[in-house]
């Protein structure tokens, strides 16, 4: 009897397989890469024209997260320019950040 050949396994397979494996070390090292960049989240409650909405935002510091979590909370709640921009300014009822 003589030895079995072993198949190479089919290019599409191989193909598929590291592809997936690039995915994976891409998605690593962009969530590590991002992790390193966020120091502060900020939690706040925005009131504007009657309507509260409260959202989390994070930042390399704690003015840049409370940025973002203005930004989302407004998202919501407004229409227009006009009105994001005045919602931007309104100082927000509650607000807590943390390193």
């Amino acid at each position: 009897m003589a030895g079995t050949r072993s198949t190479p396994p089919p290019k599409k397979a191989v193909r598929v397989l590291t592809l997936i494996a690039v995915l994976v070390i891409f998605g690593a090292v962009l969530i590590l890469g991002s992790r390193s960049l966020v120091q502060a989240e900020c939690e706040l409650c925005v009131t504007y024209r009657g309507m509260t909405t409260c959202r989390t935002g994070s930042g390399a510091n704690a003015a840049e997260a409370q940025r973002a979590a203005q930004k989302a909370a407004c998202a919501v709640m407004t229409n227009g320019m006009n009105d994001v921009i005045a919602c931007d300014n309104t100082p927000p009822t509650n607000l807590q950040c943390r390193n």
